[in-house]
């Protein structure tokens, strides 16, 4: 005859049962982000806290929004997120109209009080603005998810420290620098050189695939060889013909200059993609300007 158990124990076993099948059947608090540099964002403010994912609404090599279409797909992504989490500043205007369709949809505007150059979007570029995106973002999932709002909190200031020790590191070895007049493939650096105390005396197209008339590219050139510029910035995402026509009119060499928009899709690559970016391009300018 086999042993019978007491009422307390399967009372006991009858509740374990029951926590294990809802925890199994609890959908996970779905954070979506507009793009890659929002997505790295909140991979380092969301950390490890249980219970929580963090995907990407654009392809990670889509680069920025600039005249980028929803898919049906992203639709879908939309309808089944809890929190949207947005770079603003005007870079996402192509999915207003599809967050209308979620109202219940929580939008965290990374760009909050952010000090724009303009209506100049790119504001992650610049170290300082991706430490306030970071901010904003550990504050808005702090509001919409209360139950795990001091690990956001200790996530933040941890990647925040990091981002501050980058920022040191490059205005150390950037601010001896005699010549600081760059000419830059698009519009995606003015937050960075305001930060390191550069000049943009350039840029070859103000939004990629909008190339430059051939009077531009000869203002362009004529630009370089005026103020001696050292350096043409390219960027590893738009490959453009027109910085190569440049570099064979003035002889000054092109350099390629990441904005952060891509990176590796793994999760632990992604949360330092920005870090190394960076560094990457440190090491890219200390290089160029010192020639």
């Amino acid at each position: 005859m086999k042993p019978r158990l007491s009422n307390s124990r399967a009372a006991w076993l009858a509740a374990a049962l029951w926590i294990s099948v809802c925890h199994a059947d609890a959908k996970p608090l779905e954070i979506l982000t507009s793009f890659y540099p929002m997505y790295v964002a909140a991979l380092n403010v969301v950390g490890d806290t249980p219970g929580v994912e963090v995907v990407c609404l654009a392809p990670l090599t889509v680069g920025c929004l600039h005249d980028y279409q929803l898919a049906p797909d992203d639709m879908k992504k939309i309808a089944g997120a809890d929190i949207f989490v947005a770079n603003g500043a005007g870079m996402e205007t192509f999915i207003n109209k599809a967050l209308k369709q979620s109202p219940s949809l929580r939008v965290i505007d990374a760009s909050r009080g952010i000090p724009l150059l303009g209506d100049n979007p790119h504001v992650w570029v610049g170290v300082s603005g991706a430490i306030r995106q970071a901010v904003n973002v550990s504050d808005g999932l702090a509001g919409a998810d209360p139950a795990h709002a001091d690990q956001y909190r200790r996530n933040a200031a941890a990647y925040v420290a990091k981002l501050e020790a980058l920022r040191s590191e490059m205005h150390a070895a950037l601010d001896g620098l005699k010549s600081r007049d760059i000419v830059t493939f698009h519009e995606a650096f003015p937050y960075f050189a305001a930060e390191f105390n550069l000049h943009v005396a350039g840029v070859i197209e103000r939004e990629p695939g909008s190339g430059p008339s051939a009077r531009e590219l000869a203002d362009t050139v004529e630009t370089v060889r005026k103020l001696k510029i050292h350096a043409i910035f390219a960027e590893p995402q738009y490959p453009s013909k027109c910085a190569e026509i440049i570099e064979r009119e003035t002889g000054v060499p092109v350099s390629i200059l990441d904005p952060a928009v891509s990176g590796p899709a793994d999760p632990a690559e992604a949360r330092d993609s920005y870090i190394v970016t960076m560094r990457k391009n440190l090491d890219v300018l200390r290089k160029a300007l010192s020639e």
